[in-house]
């Protein structure tokens, strides 16, 4: 039964009360009175309904607990109008306008008169608003009335199947809805009261009555309600179930967010943990996400389903429960897997699996482990489903979401989301994976290039520290190297490569092959960066000079001549340092009391320009020196420039210990306060002196007779070292390199012995010929000098200086010494 309120003193609609059947009821709603009116409008004789109930005559199913909330409805209103469909003798039925009033029989007896006429013998033709009714009361949207105490008067079916009939009539909008969406109810009535003005679609969410735990969306429109003279009467309100458009929005929202949230970084276990966030709480209540091992670790899975062999590990999981108590596992631990879970089921099948209600009887899954059985009736877990990770036709892993009653089990719409939100995270974890591959790669050949023991000798105490830059290579182009020369001295070289990744990797390790290479042919600074400067404009040409080289040549090209370079060599004998640079910062030098000096060294251009020459720039270094050699990562960010850094730099230098990993570390920590936005090196290297015990220099003369008084003085001074173990080789040795110097040369002529890590030979001349080995023949008389030098000496080579030349060997020291 539908109901509606009628206003005091009439419903508004005449009725002709002529024709009108009339009953009475007694308080248990049976027939008392019955008309001839009555008789002839529904065919039923007084004997057939005297003392039978009323409901007896209704025509619609159900009807009577409608009859009951309207007989309370009367009992609080002294009465009710509205419409009723009754049942004729015959069976016909007929929609009849009904008047309920109460009747005073003087006895204190409740009686209740009913008038009822036909709703087509109403006046205006029977198109009225006790004909829509039936309509209205069946109509496929929520419809309610309520008056200006905002009292609910009547409802139609729709809205009764979500509160019933009962519990909404009489009672007001804030006693029948929840509290939040009670008052948004009454905020927008009492502005459509006050205004006269519709509110149109206001959108909310609420549980359903029949079950609390699910949550449907609702679209409500308010109209105001006026009687002819247009005052307010009353509300009413219509009410659209928009759960499917909300839930398909949701959707939508759900895939927009992933695509922004999933993949931020190329991270394997960060993805997977955002796939995570992002389904949490919108589509499960606990999401797990498991990936192969071998793709945590960026290797190529094999193709095809996944069995149980597979090692798979905990990458992201997400929880409503704050601190995932339900999970079980860390992040990075190793997850156990029964062939019946339904993880390795949906990986062996590769395709998504799906249990609505869990079976806590009869699945082998859930009962076969106990502890896993305690937690998902701890949490109250009602429904599973998994996805396999795939991308690419290869199974990366799959991904578990658990639902509670809060959200109901998965339904099909959630299969086809999960699987969307799982393909969409499975390229992104595959780019990860294979950006992991090439990183780690990449990081291999970088850790091969760069040197990784460092050794100045006897002339230098040498320490380094490299920080490739915060980029998602993590690899980049800054090298440096210490490289052992003749004559006990040493190379020291610091370079940048323009850019990051493997191709700056792979430039500066050619880079740095080079200086090796050069270093090794005892080239002063300048000249050595000269040649230098030769190659790279060399490989410039071949790579990407040309108009028609590709984006990746050309990319080559660009990292060489962006590259800086400074060489120094050191010499422990004379300490002084000569050294050059190619666009590279100059270096820091603190000296034994602390002072520190940043030397105005020639520039020179960068190396692949070719325009300007390189200058060498040379000074003598006191004992316990300190030469700092360093990138521009070092002391240069966004937020500082190289002039801040460099005073910085000369700040931390000047008050630092006397160790070079105290003072290294106390460098780092002062200019590099966060993870670096360019490639960081730093070379620290404190200098040595050797005195007169490890050095002894003669003077000899162009004369053939002093080759007897070099091998005297040699044998001599072995001696008084104590290297009387070499003395025969070491005679032999000067014998013949003093000889050609008399014969090949020109004078003043040095012999010159060093005792280091190993025993050196020198003899110096003013002459530019060059020795070269030769292979002489057995009847030639001379010729094999060289060839036993070099069969004696571990090492032999010649040098220039500016006045001449220097031929040098070196032997090793005896066991022990």
């Amino acid at each position: 039964m539908t109901s509606e309120n009628m206003p005091p003193g009439g419903s508004g609609r005449a009725c002709d009360i002529a024709k009108a059947a009339t009953a009475e009821l007694d308080a248990r709603g049976r027939v008392v009175s019955w008309t001839r009116a009555a008789e002839r409008l529904l065919g039923y004789r007084a004997e057939e309904v005297l003392d039978h109930p009323a409901t007896r005559l209704l025509a619609l199913p159900g009807d009577e607990a409608r009859v009951a909330a309207v007989a309370r409805w009367c009992r609080t209103e002294d009465g009710w109008g509205g419409s009723v469909a009754a049942r004729h003798r015959d069976g016909r039925e007929l929609q009849l306008a009904v008047q309920v009033s109460p009747v005073l029989d003087g006895a204190d007896r409740e009686r209740w008169s009913v008038l009822a006429l036909e709703e087509w013998r109403l006046p205006g033709g029977g198109v009225n608003q006790l004909m829509l009714e039936p309509f209205l009361a069946h109509a496929p949207v929520g419809m309610a009335v309520l008056d200006t105490d905002l009292r609910y008067v009547w409802v139609n079916g729709v809205l009764e199947r979500l509160i019933p009939l009962e519990l909404r009539l009489g009672r007001t909008v804030g006693q029948v809805l929840p509290r939040l969406e009670a008052e948004a109810f009454e905020e927008r009535m009492r502005r459509v009261l006050a205004t006269g003005t519709p509110v149109m679609d206001y959108e909310f969410r609420s549980p359903t009555y029949a079950d609390p735990t699910q949550e449907r969306a609702y679209s409500a429109s308010f109209f105001g309600l006026a009687d002819p003279r247009g005052g307010r009467i009353g509300i009413w309100y219509m009410v659209i179930d928009v759960t499917e458009r909300w839930r398909a929005q949701e959707r939508l929202a759900l895939l927009n967010d992933a695509s922004v949230r999933i993949g931020s970084t190329l991270d394997v276990t960060r993805t997977a943990q955002e796939l995570a966030d992002v389904a949490v709480p919108a589509l499960a209540d606990f999401v797990a996400v498991d990936l192969l091992d071998c793709v945590l670790h960026g290797e190529e899975p094999n193709p095809g389903p996944v069995d149980s062999l597979p090692t798979m590990r905990r990458s992201g999981q997400q929880s409503v429960n704050e601190g995932c108590p339900e999970a079980g596992l860390a992040v990075g631990e190793a997850v156990r897997r029964s062939p019946s879970s339904p993880i390795a089921r949906c990986l062996l099948t590769g395709e998504p699996l799906v249990e609505p209600e869990l079976d806590f009887v009869n699945s082998a899954w859930v009962t076969g482990d106990p502890a896993r059985a305690a937690v998902i009736r701890r949490f109250g877990f009602r429904s599973v489903m998994v996805a396999p990770v795939r991308a690419r036709g290869v199974t990366l892993g799959a991904a578990t979401f658990f639902r509670t009653r809060r959200l109901g089990p998965f339904v099909p719409d959630d299969v086809r989301l999960a699987e969307e939100l799982v393909a969409r995270a499975a390229v992104c974890v595959d780019n990860a994976r294979r950006f992991t591959r090439e990183r780690t790669a990449a990081r291999v050949m970088q850790q091969n290039l760069l040197p990784h023991e460092l050794s100045g000798g006897s002339a230098l105490e040498v320490a380094s520290w490299y920080f490739p830059a915060d980029a998602p290579s993590g690899v980049g182009g800054d090298w440096f190297d210490v490289i052992p020369l003749s004559g006990a001295r040493v190379a020291l070289v610091v370079g940048d490569v323009v850019g990051h990744g493997i191709n700056a990797a792979a430039t500066m390790g050619r880079l740095r092959t080079a200086v090796r290479t050069l270093a090794n042919l005892d080239l002063p600074p300048d000249e050595l960066l000269a040649r230098l400067d030769d190659l790279v404009i060399g490989l410039v040409k071949t790579q990407g000079g040309e108009p028609a080289a590709d984006t990746e040549n050309a990319n080559v090209a660009a990292t060489f001549m962006g590259a800086t370079c400074l060489y120094a060599v050191y010499d422990p004998v004379s300490r002084r340092c000569a050294m050059a640079r190619a666009g590279h910062l100059p270096p820091a030098i603190v000296g034994p009391d602390g002072a520190v000096d940043l030397p105005d060294l020639p520039a020179g251009p960068p190396l692949g320009l070719g325009t300007l020459p390189f200058e060498s720039w040379e000074l003598e270094l006191a004992e316990g020196s300190l030469i700092a050699l360093f990138t521009n990562g070092l002391i240069e960010t966004c937020d500082r420039d190289i002039g801040v850094g460099m005073a910085r730099l000369s700040t931390v230098l000047a008050t630092s210990g006397p160790a070079l990993a105290e003072i290294g570390g106390t460098v780092v920590e002062a200019l590099l306060t966060g993870p670096p936005s360019d490639d960081a090196a730093l070379l620290l290297a404190r200098t040595r002196a050797l005195g007169g015990h490890q050095v002894a220099s003669w003077d000899l003369a162009t004369d053939p007779a002093e080759v007897g008084r070099a091998r005297s003085l040699a044998g001599r001074q072995l001696s008084t070292w104590g290297l009387e173990e070499l003395q025969f080789t070491t005679e032999l040795i000067v014998s013949e390199l003093v000889t050609n110097a008399i014969r090949h040369g020109t004078g003043p002529i040095t012999l010159r012995l060093i005792r280091q890590d190993a025993l050196i030979c020198e003899v110096f001349d003013a002459g530019s010929t060059a020795p070269h080995l030769r292979h002489a023949r057995t009847t030639d008389e001379g010729g094999r000098g060289l060839f036993i030098i070099a069969q004696l000496a571990g090492r032999w080579g010649t040098r220039y200086t500016p006045t001449g030349k220097v031929i040098w060997t070196e032997q090793n020291m005896p066991s022990g010494d």
